[in-house]
């Protein structure tokens, strides 16, 4: 199969990054090393090619009413600039991606999705918004998608930027600006559990601002910090964390649900009976008690018999522990539990702890 390229690969390939499969993308894992990496936006600023991702426009007359009807989160509330965190559900309620939406106007807006589920997404959205008048378009391959992120990201960023002041963005706020005389889209998001911007231009100006960032001491990143990164933050990572066989309840995700604010949307009548019966199973995070790491798809154990799966696990460069989500019963998924992790063959003592793991004084 060939893989797909950013339109950053070279610059990428220049730097000696080192490269691997990503969801039929050939994307950098590290480029210096994942804990330099890792350090660098956690105490200063780091940058990320995420051109991979997914990337549709939205227009049309009724289109936050047509959207509503996918999502659990309220966009009316959304004004112009503001953008959501959320997650498009099936009929079961279970989470077919985790999205976010931009809101640029009462007849416009821009979604960001994972490029695991870039044609699924587009598969869904199309065949419940296209009867209803809304117009899509995918932008995915045409545009480069740069994220600055750590505490200097605002500083780093701003001398790059023409007709914004990127300290009037607050987070999740989004706006347009120039990068180079072009057309700049750039947004206080990320996926680093630090202050930060994802700026999505053209190729061309990507390339130049890329090379400039660096030439600025910025640090280029890979997908390996990328994921130390947000587990520290307990950030979710789709097709580990959660799936379309798990709800937002039991995803520790019930605060996009907005209950007292919507009307009928896709999987509503499941979460409110899951909300009145409670959910049998949770997203919790681990602890290790002692060496070894936990990894995906681990086994988790009490008294020897296995109740549950690791989804994401990792040693934190931050915290100097081996630190991991996973799928506990209810009545198992609760802060202090001690558990085992199964790892190759041998039992290590594990906990419940409180999430995130870890939480930037600078947000």
């Amino acid at each position: 199969m060939t893989l797909l390229r950013t339109p950053l690969y070279d610059l990428s390939a220049a730097a000696k990054a080192r490269f691997v499969e990503f969801s039929g993308w050939e994307m950098a894992v590290q480029y210096s090393g994942l804990k330099a990496e890792h350090n660098a936006v956690r105490d200063n600023v780091g940058m990320f090619d995420i051109s991979h991702m997914g990337k549709f426009a939205l227009a049309g007359e009724n289109l936050v009413e047509a959207l509503q009807t996918l999502v659990p989160s309220n966009l009316a509330r959304l004004e112009v600039g503001k953008a959501q965190y959320s997650v498009l559900l099936n009929e079961k309620a279970g989470i077919i991606d985790d999205i976010i939406y931009y809101h640029q106007g009462d007849h416009k807006g821009f979604l960001i999705v994972n490029a695991a589920t870039t044609q699924k997404d587009w598969d869904w959205l199309t065949t419940y918004l296209e009867p209803k008048g809304i117009i899509l378009t995918d932008v995915s391959r045409d545009k480069a998608l740069i994220a600055v992120q750590g505490q200097k990201a605002e500083a780093i960023l701003q001398p790059f930027v023409q007709n914004l002041d990127l300290s009037s963005l607050k987070m999740f706020n989004h706006a347009e600006a120039e990068i180079d005389g072009k057309q700049a889209f750039i947004a206080r998001t990320g996926y680093t559990g630090e202050d930060g911007f994802e700026v999505m231009v053209s190729p061309e100006v990507g390339q130049k601002l890329w090379e400039q960032l660096s030439d600025a001491g910025v640090v280029p990143c890979g997908l390996g910090c990328r994921d130390t990164l947000r587990l520290e933050a307990a950030l979710h990572l789709y097709g580990q964390d959660m799936n379309d066989e798990t709800t937002p309840l039991e995803a520790g995700l019930g605060w996009l649900i907005h209950w007292d604010e919507k009307g009928d949307f896709v999987g509503k009548d499941i979460l409110v009976a899951q909300k009145a019966e409670g959910v049998t199973k949770r997203l919790v995070g681990l602890e290790m008690q002692a060496r070894g790491i936990a990894r995906h798809d681990y086994p988790v154990l009490v008294d020897g018999q296995e109740i549950g799966i690791v989804t994401s696990g990792t040693m934190s460069p931050t915290l100097n522990k081996a630190i991991a989500l996973a799928y506990l019963p209810r009545e198992f998924a609760k802060k202090g539990q001690a558990v085992e992790i199964e790892i190759r063959g041998k039992h290590y003592p594990a906990k419940v702890v409180k999430k995130p793991f870890y939480r930037s004084p600078n947000r």
